[in-house]
């Protein structure tokens, strides 16, 4: 019981020291990210598009890595409409992920 009294006690003062350390910064400007010109709009719109379709390539091959058989070979070969269900929602999943991403 002393223990997670202890714990406690230590939490919240972490806690508060936290809080009063964001009330210091409080006044000072937050720097961002987001683009200030329509070149740096232009450049990060290209940056997170090249990670996105990265991301998704390596988390279709990783998901096909992870699952017994070809999943290629299912979809292209054999014409399996579920194996391409399967692979477009993996895709798309890993897709819904970096948009979140990008939207901070």
């Amino acid at each position: 019981m002393k223990n997670h009294l202890r714990t406690a006690f230590l939490l919240a003062v972490m806690a508060s020291g936290v809080s009063l350390q964001a009330a210091e910064n409080a006044g000072a400007p937050v720097p961002s990210w987001h683009a200030q010109t329509l070149l740096q709009a232009i450049g990060n719109l290209l940056v997170f598009a090249v990670i996105g379709i990265v991301a998704a390539i390596a988390g279709y091959k990783l998901f096909d890595k992870c699952t017994p058989g070809d999943l290629n070979r299912e979809i292209l070969e054999h014409r399996n409409v579920a194996a391409a269900i399967i692979a477009a929602a993996v895709i798309l999943g890993v897709c819904i992920i970096v948009a979140a991403a990008m939207m901070g």
